[in-house]
């Protein structure tokens, strides 16, 4: 069987051989590499970077995902590490340098060219999800006052640095530097040379540098646009934010969110992580949910003598507890995404309130006929259906208010809501779940 690239990368990087891992690296996917560099040891991984040229080395640090990236550049010497940094594009540098120690990002910032510097520090300073955190300073700013011609020059002069560049307009500002708008190359090449760039300039639409993520996608969802300009309060554009890094943001968002209802802390799990690490994220949540799940079962243990008699009813109990959990988690779900894009305010916990309820009637009674129906024909007791079906219906219209508040009541208090909704529902719905069956069951023992 033919070797794979993941298994000639591993025997290149013992031979040490540079340019055969070079010339490997390059032919391969993100995603291949992405795999490969996973399945490397933490001392392996920093030998591939001692070994690649630096602009190959800043190409890896961008397509791994930032905690890897940030435990190998914190593994190399600082030199070494700001070297790579430096060939890095400005919103990936940010990223990267804030995956570790605020010192070592220091340390790393001070081996830095200065200006490259003060403009990472700028970037890190800012929401990472705000159009400051997402932005790139890579962009080419001309004065209205330059001619064609001096413009043309300038852009050869400077050629070089502009090739590296992901956005190719040339963003025009007047003395003071205030953005006026926006010119593309074609327009440029094919005007008189002794014209200034002014009196061709388009007006663009422009962000502002505090604009969080859903404002971002709103405006791209409704422009068809590659990049657009951000502004600072003084109207002075200081980057550029690209669609596909609204995008990427959008998706980690996303995904992290899923991730901590699922009882992941922080969201960026990875099994390279120290084990450690791993365990003591799971369990601050698990450790909290085993003593509310406990507290969901003693219900069951006060109502012991019931249930004993009505053996049946045990059936019964889990699915009542698991449909009302779902019904709760699709109003959690919609909370969770009407609060990341603004549509519902903490504030409006009572409306949202009536509207859950409304929901959650006819669901609750569609359910509750439908595990009724089931229990009667099972057993042909029409009781043991109205117990059953009964508590089903209540629990689910409870569950349905109660996911669709708790975000909102959570978010109020500062708490993040899409790691706390999930444990809380859980339990209670279990809690009035389990209460309502085996009450309703005591109160026609004699007739089940």
């Amino acid at each position: 069987m033919a070797p794979t690239k993941e298994q000639i990368l591993y025997d290149l990087l013992q031979q040490s051989d540079t340019d055969a891992l070079t010339e490997l690296l390059e032919k391969m996917t993100t995603r291949e590499i992405i795999h490969a560099i996973d399945h490397l040891s933490g001392d392996d991984r920093i030998a591939l970077l001692h070994l690649l040229p630096n602009e190959l080395a800043a190409e890896i640090m961008e397509e791994i995902p930032d905690y890897q990236a940030g435990s190998i550049i914190s593994a190399i010497p600082v030199a070494e590490a700001a070297a790579i940094v430096e060939e890095m594009h400005s919103d990936e540098q940010a990223d990267l340098l804030m995956e570790i120690e605020p010192k070592a990002a220091e340390k790393i910032l001070a081996n830095m060219n200065l200006e490259t510097a003060d403009e990472v520090r700028q970037l890190i300073s800012y929401d990472e999800e705000s159009a400051g955190g997402l932005m790139i300073t890579e962009f080419i700013q001309i004065s209205e006052n330059k001619t064609v011609l001096e413009t043309i020059q300038y852009l050869r002069a400077e050629q070089e640095a502009f090739n590296e560049y992901q956005v190719k307009y040339l963003y025009i500002v007047d003395k003071r530097e205030t953005f006026q708008g926006v010119i593309q190359m074609h327009k440029l090449l094919l005007a008189a040379p002794d014209i200034k760039v002014g009196h061709f300039v388009s007006k663009a639409i422009s962000v502002k540098v505090t604009d969080q993520l859903q404002e971002l996608i709103n405006f791209f969802d409704e422009n068809d646009f590659f990049g657009v300009p951000v502004l600072d309060n003084g109207q002075r554009m200081v980057g550029v934010v690209l669609r596909k890094s609204v995008l990427e943001a959008a998706s980690e968002r996303d995904t992290n969110d899923y991730l901590e209802t699922q009882g992941i802390i922080g969201g960026d799990e990875l099994r390279s992580m120290p084990v450690w690490l791993r365990a003591k994220r799971r369990l601050s949540w698990l450790s909290v949910n085993i003593l509310l799940n406990i507290l969901a079962a003693s219900v069951i243990a006060m109502h012991q003598e019931t249930l004993t008699q009505v053996i049946a009813l045990a059936v019964f109990l889990p699915i009542i507890s698991d449909m009302s959990g779902c019904s709760g988690n699709q109003a959690v779900a919609v909370s969770l995404r009407e609060l990341s894009i603004g549509t519902v305010r903490p504030s409006e916990l009572f409306r949202v309130a009536r509207q859950e309820f409304s929901v959650g009637i006819i669901n609750g009674l569609v359910l509750g006929l439908l595990m009724g129906g089931a229990a009667y024909l099972w057993q042909g007791n029409v009781y043991l259906g109205l117990v059953a079906g009964g508590a089903l219906s209540i629990n689910t219209i409870i569950a349905v208010c109660l996911g669709g508040t708790v975000p909102l009541f959570l978010k109020g208090l500062g708490v993040d809501p899409a790691l706390a909704s999930g444990p809380i529902l859980t339990t209670v719905t279990d809690m009035v779940g389990f209460l309502l069956a085996l009450t309703f069951a005591g109160a026609m023992l004699a007739y089940l």
